[in-house]
């Protein structure tokens, strides 16, 4: 990775005008800013405040102290938006079946939206590794790289996630990630 595609290449980049900079940004913080949504707004809300998210760091690219600071920043504000449109929005159904896997069946949409409700119910700790590992596929290096967190710390928070969402989903009603470590 050259000095320019460095996270603090990039924003440096991004801060002087260079829209393809920021878009680089973008790609690369799309998948983090997705799962931290992932767990706490509906499905069918993740993109559009996603997309609310970048807007407003684009907007607010200059109140960044430090470029390498990004990845660390970009998520508190995906949490941010996250807990606003939460609140904001009153939920309309109980579940996200409609919003899970269209080509799945029935029951693997009940068993997704159940599992999506677990990871949901974890310590943010927890939470946050879980879903960008097993729904946006990144490993533990790239969730480390793009969340600030050490790598030592990315292990430990997955292996007691999974333990935990183990548990859960062992419980016939799923609660049983309410008994933490």
């Amino acid at each position: 990775m050259t000095e320019n595609e460095t996270t603090a290449g990039l924003v440096a980049a991004a801060r002087r005008g260079d829209g393809g900079a920021f878009d680089r940004l973008y790609r690369r913080f799309v998948p983090v800013v997705h799962g931290i949504l992932l767990g706490i707004v509906a499905h069918a809300d993740v993109e559009d405040v996603a997309q609310r998210v970048f807007v407003a760091a684009f907007g607010r690219l200059a109140d960044l102290r430090e470029d390498a600071a990004f990845p660390g920043w970009i998520a508190r504000m995906a949490r941010r938006a996250g807990v606003d449109a939460r609140r904001r929005n009153v939920a309309v159904t109980g579940l996200e079946i409609d919003a899970v896997a269209t080509h799945a069946s029935h029951e693997d949409r009940v068993d997704a939206v159940r599992a999506l409700q677990a990871i949901r119910s974890l310590p943010e700790a927890y939470r946050e590794p879980l879903l960008l590992r097993l729904v946006e596929g990144l490993s533990g290096p790239e969730i480390a790289e793009v969340t600030g967190m050490t790598p030592g710390s990315v292990r430990v928070n997955l292996h007691r996630g999974m333990a935990l969402l183990r548990q859960a989903l062992a419980e016939p009603d799923g609660r049983g990630v309410h008994e933490f470590p």
